[in-house]
């Protein structure tokens, strides 16, 4: 009889220890449950989410709506939705120029919590990338699937014309330093060709010349020498007419990947340009995301005659970070489209073959890279190119100021460039403009 009533005190503390667990399980599995009568609601700047989505609605049956707001509104119609939380979404993305901005405020959850902990995931993913979805304190608030390193992506049939050589490490030699970029620019001017579309792109190497923040830890403005240098650099290739003076996401910017544009058309409709001349651009400073949705589907004609390869100095551009609103009544369906879309290798790999996207998650990476061969660049294998540059990349440059600082150097460089400021001039006017906009910061002009 004791040994039955020892059984049954036995089995009578089991039930209340797993009731004690249960319960604390419940809470999480409540917190996370995946409701499939209630829709999804997604916020985002671009579209790019739209086939997930689709792909998610048939695999786990739970509908979805994507929001899409246009970039240059996005921030300002989300961050109050956030801070309110009235009609809020369950999921939202942010690009790095809002990243850094938001990451530290309490709009997306703790990924790196129970029942997420997504610190686990971390060995998965190019370093990059995953460290910039972390908060000040190291916390997980938002993934990404992609990685975006940047390129130098070329017209192969104007490398031979001018070199008789278009293959990829050629090419790269040909720009691997500043004083042969240079050279190069001369020789395809020579030629009747234009190296860039126009002389902002190279802004981008000027980040990778001498990596470091817009602003240190002792919240101080850094001007990089190598930033400084650029200056010249974008005036050397205006006083030279070594681009074709096409301004960025212009028509001529665009219509140049499709063959000659008047030169100096500035931010007119082409068929208002009244210009005699006219130039080819050989190459453009793009990211991954510039191969396959800016380039290729303007150069359809010359498809198979392209080339990537490395310019002076490496650099990132963009990319897209997701997370779990903090608000969120959804969370447990939230979840499931969070993880589908950056750790199910299953998904991943379907969206590789569907988009040649560059994945930042490794076990889908290693097993493709060797076999990857694009049509468009004449067979290139473009993702080992970019997974090396993506090694290069520093994530402790960036910060939350940058997007602002970038605009305020970008016009002061332009208006050193077109002549309307001396050096010494436009530097202490950035100093004064980001003073301006951000009190807090401590600039050069503060110490005198």
């Amino acid at each position: 009889m004791k040994k039955y009533l020892s059984i049954l005190l036995s089995v009578i503390f089991m039930i209340v220890s797993l009731t004690g667990c249960g319960s604390k399980t419940s809470s999480n599995d409540k917190k996370l449950e995946v409701k499939k009568d209630k829709v999804l609601r997604v916020w985002s700047f671009t579209d790019e989410l739209k086939k997930p989505l689709e792909y998610f609605e048939k695999k786990y049956g739970i509908k979805t709506e994507l929001t899409i707001i246009p970039t240059e509104n996005y921030a300002s119609k989300v961050q109050p939705v956030l801070e309110s939380g009235v009609g809020a979404p369950d999921i939202f993305t942010a690009e790095i120029a809002w990243l850094k901005q938001w990451i530290d405020l309490p709009y997306w959850e703790n990924l790196s919590e129970d029942p997420y902990n997504a610190d686990e995931w971390e060995k998965d993913y190019i370093p990059y990338v995953f460290n910039l979805g972390k908060d000040s304190n190291g916390n997980v608030k938002a993934l990404s699937w992609q990685a975006t390193p940047g390129g130098f992506i070329y017209k192969r049939w104007i490398a031979r014309k001018v070199w008789g050589n278009d293959d990829p490490a050629f090419v790269a030699q040909k720009l691997s330093t500043m004083d042969n970029f240079f050279k190069a620019a001369e020789e395809l001017k020579r030629a009747g060709y234009k190296i860039l579309p126009d002389e902002g792109a190279i802004r981008w190497f000027a980040k990778g010349a001498d990596p470091k923040p817009w602003v240190n830890e002792k919240n101080e403005l850094q001007l990089t020498q190598a930033k400084i240098d650029f200056m010249d650099y974008q005036k050397k290739l205006r006083d030279n007419e070594y681009t074709a003076m096409a301004p960025e996401w212009s028509p001529a910017w665009f219509a140049s990947m499709e063959g000659p544009i008047p030169f100096n058309a500035g931010w007119d409709k082409l068929d208002k340009v009244k210009s005699n001349k006219k130039v080819e651009v050989f190459g453009y400073v793009l990211p991954t995301w510039g191969l396959h949705y800016v380039v290729k589907p303007r150069a359809q004609n010359t498809a198979g005659d392209w080339g990537v390869t490395s310019g002076p100095y490496p650099y990132f551009w963009g990319g897209t970070w997701i997370g779990i609103y903090s608000g969120s009544d959804n969370k447990g369906a939230a979840w499931e489209f969070i993880k589908m879309m950056t750790h199910d290798e299953e998904f991943l790999n379907w969206w590789y073959k569907e988009t040649g996207d560059l994945l930042s998650f490794k076990p889908v990476t290693d097993k493709v890279q060797d076999k990857v061969s694009d049509k468009f660049l004449k067979g290139q294998n473009h993702y080992k190119f970019f997974l090396k540059e993506a090694e290069k990349i520093d994530a402790n440059i960036v910060t939350k100021y940058d997007q602002g600082i970038d605009n305020i150097w970008g016009n002061i460089v332009s208006e050193y460039v077109n002549g309307k400021m001396t050096k010494e001039q436009a530097i202490n006017e950035f100093y004064k403009q980001v003073k301006n906009a951000y009190p807090e910061i401590i600039i050069p002009l503060d110490k005198k």
